[in-house]
């Protein structure tokens, strides 16, 4: 009986009810996609650094060297020499390196050069094909493969550059060998090729270069012992003399490594070794700022809605005085008018935190689309966290019951007589 008489007091006036609960929804929307997106967003950062200590790039911003190379969320800082790349690449102390190379993308997914050692060091699975072992084999993340159906065989000309919109190669297909088993790292969002694609790709003049080494081999009978002597030349030359790539991530077998390769390699080289966990930590540190000042702002609304619900009930009260009164003539105790304005308080809060939650959801779809179309990292808008989620809903609670608690008391401690003499 007093649950039925409090819901139908909550509409009593619909537009204070209406206003307390939009500032309830508001402030506990904006809280729970804080929450889940701070989760996810560091659960994908870190997840995508393991196994990579240092990343070898071009000399600039280390944190946009990170950004490009592990997140694929910026552009690179330069090119790097392959050669120079590799004399760090073979030191004893690297357990493994993985080479990029960009300089293309299909419908905005960026294509990579690499090696298999890139599937190997995420541990990467191929659910249909098979790894990339020829120029112009690809292997597609599973992502993309489900955006824009892409299956095993199809064929697709690369753009250049990251523009969706740019110059078109298409004096070379693509081939689609394989597409990755699903993982929620980097990966889903990439097309992996080999580097000499990449290459190839941008070498329009591979062609003429053939013609003019087979001229030379004919000119090179009129001279042999010279032609000898340049074969000789040619047998300890780098195949990759004169090839760049974007960068190299690197797993030390060593902490000694770890801390002075970022200092050495600047000094004696034209490049860099950035630390992920170095800079993706200070990228928390800047991202937990924006979201504890976005917190506590949400956290305001929250408050200014305890206002909202204290005035309204304060206010009805002086109105409600003579039906409390009449409750108790018929048989109402103290406790049920005082737990009769709580309960009006509680429906409130109720209201005000599903349609919270459902809005933050919403919310949170909404972003993550718009994310993985720019940065290509989806967020899970149908992820609970129940235990930073229930505090939030005892938080807001709370907040309902401190706003209704002095008129709570008020009506518990109503004077009948002098109510209805007055009346």
């Amino acid at each position: 009986m007093i649950t039925k008489i409090a819901w139908k007091n909550t509409w009593f006036k619909p537009l204070n009810t209406f206003l307390s609960i939009v500032l309830l929804t508001a402030s506990v929307a904006i809280i729970s996609i804080l929450i889940l997106l701070q989760k996810q967003f560091e659960e994908k950062f870190s997840a995508s650094i393991d196994n990579i200590d240092l990343v070898l790039g071009a000399k600039g911003s280390p944190l946009q060297l990170i950004l490009s190379s592990v997140y694929q969320m910026d552009a690179p800082p330069g090119n790097i020499s392959y050669t120079e790349a590799e004399a760090w690449m073979n030191k004893p102390m690297v357990e493994s390196a993985v080479p990029l190379a960009y300089g293309d993308n299909y419908l905005g997914y960026k294509i990579v050069g690499t090696t298999d050692n890139y599937l190997k060091h995420f541990n990467l699975k191929v659910a249909q094909g098979t790894v990339f072992t020829k120029d112009f084999e690809v292997v597609v993340g599973a992502a993309i493969a489900k955006n824009i159906d892409l299956k095993v065989g199809a064929t697709f000309y690369g753009t250049h550059g990251d523009a969706e919109e740019g110059e078109v190669h298409d004096h070379h297909a693509y081939k689609v060998v394989g597409i990755l088993e699903p993982s929620g790292k980097v990966a889903d969002q990439l097309i992996l090729s080999t580097i000499e694609s990449v290459w190839h790709m941008h070498d329009h003049e591979h062609e003429g270069h053939a013609e003019e080494a087979q001229n030379h081999a004919s000119e090179e009978t009129h001279h042999h012992a010279e032609g000898k002597a340049h074969h000789d030349h040619e047998e300890v030359k780098n195949p990759h003399e004169g090839k760049e790539i974007t960068a190299v991530l690197l797993k030390l077998r060593n902490n000694m490594a770890k801390m002075t390769w970022p200092r050495i390699i600047p000094q004696n080289t034209e490049m860099q070794a950035a630390s992920p966990a170095l800079e993706v930590n200070r990228l928390f540190a800047l991202f937990g700022v924006g979201i504890t000042a976005l917190k506590y702002l949400a956290y305001g609304i929250m408050l200014i809605s305890g206002i909202s619900i204290f005035v309204a009930l304060y206010n009805t009260l002086k109105e409600r005085k003579y039906e409390f009164a009449l409750l108790r003539i018929t048989g109402a105790s103290r406790f049920q008018l005082l737990w009769l304005v709580l309960l009006e308080s509680i429906f409130l809060c109720v209201m005000g935190f599903i349609l919270g939650i459902v809005f933050g959801r919403v919310g949170l779809y909404m972003l993550s689309v718009s994310s993985q179309e720019e940065f290509k990292m989806a967020f899970n808008p149908f992820e609970f966290l129940w235990k930073e989620e229930g505090l939030l809903f005892a938080a807001t609670l709370a907040v309902g019951i401190i706003a209704a608690l002095i008129p709570a008391i008020k009506a518990y401690s109503l004077n009948i007589s002098k109510t209805l003499a007055n009346a």
